[in-house]
């Protein structure tokens, strides 16, 4: 009889725990988690550190950006709990600071230009020929004459590296390609110029600025999820070490199911843990 009631509680406490809520992880603890790097993951981090803090506001979670290799550097110098980066970490990398690192989400990476300009499709080969200087007006590209204002980002930027890599064909920059230094500061260089170029994460794309066609292929989150759309990377936080703790309790809680839905709500897609 004993044996039965035993069985009956550890059956209960498993559906229990099965339907817990993934915030319940956090009650009880209190400390600080600081986030930083790759701007792409920023509105996620928030969404994630926003629910956490309204459960619990005995946590408190920073969350800044700086680009992938700020996420590295601060990581891995312990300046931060999270080093968050829009690539896939170097072998060296690893190696010096001891970092492991966790994909999350798929990102895909578009062109963005102007609301106002004409231009509805490019080839990457355009693009490509746009940054190295080698077309300088709309007209050249089907759009309105006019000078073309290319914009890219900082050096150690994931979506930097995604874009020379997969749409620039790692080609050479022009040297008057302006440089800005996130996802967002992108998004509204580009919403204020009518004759900008430049590339963002999918997850920022809204109506203040406008992607096109890019090889006949539509950027959109759907498309990148069924691989109709391959300018993609992945998202990915870094830990120095293993993750413990409150560090821990937050990389679970983004791979819960209510994490995935903020990486949903956030325009990404969500990745299993590995």
């Amino acid at each position: 009889m004993k044996k039965a009631v035993s069985s009956l509680f550890a059956v209960l406490a498993l559906a229990a725990a099965a339907c817990a809520a993934p915030l319940d992880a956090f009650r009880g603890l209190s400390g600080k988690i600081d986030i930083a790097g790759g701007t792409a993951h920023i509105p996620v981090m928030k969404e994630a550190a926003k629910r956490i803090m309204t459960v619990n506001p005995d946590i408190s979670i920073t969350v800044a950006g700086g680009g992938s290799g700020v996420g590295v550097k601060q990581a891995g110098e312990g300046l931060v709990n999270i080093g968050n980066t829009g690539r896939a970490l170097k072998d060296s990398e690893v190696q010096q600071y001891g970092l492991k690192t966790f994909p999350f989400a798929i990102d895909g990476v578009a062109v963005v230009i102007n609301p106002a300009n004409k231009v509805d499709a490019l080839s990457t080969e355009q693009v490509a020929a746009i940054y190295a200087g080698r077309i300088t007006d709309w007209s050249e590209v089907g759009g309105k004459a006019g000078k073309i204002n290319v914009f890219g980002r900082e050096d150690g930027s994931g979506t930097r590296d995604t874009s020379t890599e997969k749409v620039l064909h790692k080609g050479a920059l022009a040297a008057d390609v302006n440089v800005v230094n996130s996802n967002g500061a992108m998004k509204t260089t580009v919403a204020g110029d009518e004759r900008a170029i430049g590339y963002v994460g999918i997850g920022h794309i809204d109506e203040s600025v406008k992607a096109p066609a890019l090889d006949g292929m539509v950027p959109s989150q759907e498309n990148a999820a069924g691989g109709t759309y391959t300018v993609v990377r992945n998202l990915y936080m870094n830990t120095k070490g293993e993750p413990e703790g409150l560090t821990k309790a937050f990389i679970d809680y983004i791979y819960s199911e209510e994490g995935a839905e903020i990486i949903r709500k956030c325009g990404y897609i969500p990745l299993p843990r590995k």
